[in-house]
């Protein structure tokens, strides 16, 4: 009988109610085991190198003990634009954010990324709900116990394989204005104390243009008189540089910018201007014998167009001659005899530049309409040959 009483108290003694949590899910067993290592043995628990139990492995077991188990992840962190993959203890988001902010600095979860799917090998949220920030809304998820990639489905937000789903608390994105006070204040108020971030990422190539100056070289002709102004012989024309840069943005801001070409795409025109360095010979003045049969002729009258036509016809310039005469002095100066150009300085009515150079048709060029119109006639002539020759040069250019 001692014998018999004596084993049912040993065995008693052997028999032991525990409580065994792993990673947040308790229960309790009962074990005969006389050590943490054989209780965990006999209900399947194995741990890595990395995963931590309390008491020990080693630690005496006894009767109403409980021993925590908590199975080391690996996640990826950032605090503030580096990337780096960092092992942890906990059971969900929140506490892996307060263990790593302790760290110093704002910290943030990166979801792991498949094509459109999000994950995260951590729960987020044992104690509460969670928020989802995402295209300028925020929304409180209660449901969240299958992962971000549940989370995000159930509201309908689509990923794009570039997007940044990142896991914050809530705090940081309030002070960081990712999303308004009002709406953070709710968030928290409701008990989300973190939140699933959706960033929109896009890489664009934008293309740049920018003018390149041309240059512009006079020349000179010695077959070209020289009071006859200056010639445009080529016109000169701004090239073109083109610059395509590529953009990341985030959220439509631009984080990253990379130049990918710059190079001028259409080359510049140098322009040509030709000034003449021949010397007009000096023109005699006529003698009363020489001139006898001009003198006899009657100086013309009539309006200012009339002595042009009648001068012109002189030269056997009428018909079609008449009208691109007629055509070429009412656009240059609307044959007024005082016109006179603020900025060339041309004047009178064929425009002459200088308009003292009209000075060789007569002293009063200045006041005389039929001392200009000659002088303008015989320019033609020297130039063009015939008033249709000036138009259209002056039709082409702008200028005669």
């Amino acid at each position: 009988m001692a014998i018999a009483a004596s084993g049912s108290v040993a065995f008693a003694e052997a028999r032991k109610t525990v409580t065994l949590d792993v990673d947040g899910t308790s229960k309790t067993i009962t074990t005969y085991s006389g050590s943490v290592q054989g209780m965990l043995e006999s209900q399947g628990v194995r741990l890595g190198e990395r995963d931590v139990v309390a008491p020990d492995t080693d630690a005496k077991l006894s009767d109403g003990d409980q021993v925590v188990v908590r199975y080391a992840r690996q996640v990826t962190m950032s605090d503030g634009g580096d990337e780096r993959d960092v092992w942890v203890t906990v059971t969900d988001a929140v506490e892996a954010l307060t263990t790593l902010a302790e760290r110093g600095g704002d910290v943030a979860l990166v979801a792991s990324r498949s094509g459109d799917r999000a994950s995260l090998p951590l729960r987020l949220n044992d104690d509460g709900p969670v928020a989802v920030v995402a295209d300028g809304k925020t929304r409180v998820v209660e449901d969240h116990a299958d992962g971000v990639d549940s989370v995000l489905d159930g509201l309908k937000v689509e990923l794009d394989k570039d997007d940044l789903v990142n896991i914050v608390p809530v705090a940081t994105l309030a002070e960081d204005k990712a999303i308004d006070a009002k709406s953070a204040k709710a968030a928290t108020k409701a008990g989300a104390d973190v939140a699933v971030q959706v960033q929109r990422v896009e890489t664009k190539k934008v293309t740049q243009k920018f003018d390149v100056d041309h240059e512009v070289k006079t020349v000179q002709d010695k077959n070209r008189y020289e009071d006859e102004g200056d010639h445009v012989r080529t016109a000169g024309k701004d090239g073109v540089r083109t610059r395509i840069v590529q953009l990341r943005t985030i959220d439509g801001e631009v984080v990253a910018r990379k130049e990918l070409s710059n190079k001028v795409t259409r080359k510049p025109v140098t322009g040509v201007i030709v000034e003449g360095t021949k010397e007009r010979p000096v023109e005699k003045k006529a003698t009363v014998e020489a001139t006898s049969t001009e003198s006899s002729t009657p100086a013309p009258s009539g309006s200012v167009k009339e002595i042009g036509q009648q001068l012109a016809a002189a030269r056997g310039w009428t018909g079609s001659e008449w009208t691109c005469l007629e055509s070429l002095w009412e656009r240059e100066s609307g044959w007024n005899y005082q016109a006179a150009n603020p900025s060339s300085g041309a004047y009178g009515i064929p425009q002459a530049l200088p308009g003292s150079k009209m000075g060789s048709a007569g002293s009063d060029w200045a006041t005389n309409p039929a001392t200009q119109i000659k002088w303008g006639l015989g320019y033609i002539a020297d130039r063009y040959g015939t008033p249709c020759g000036a138009w259209g040069h002056s039709e082409s250019v702008g200028w005669y």
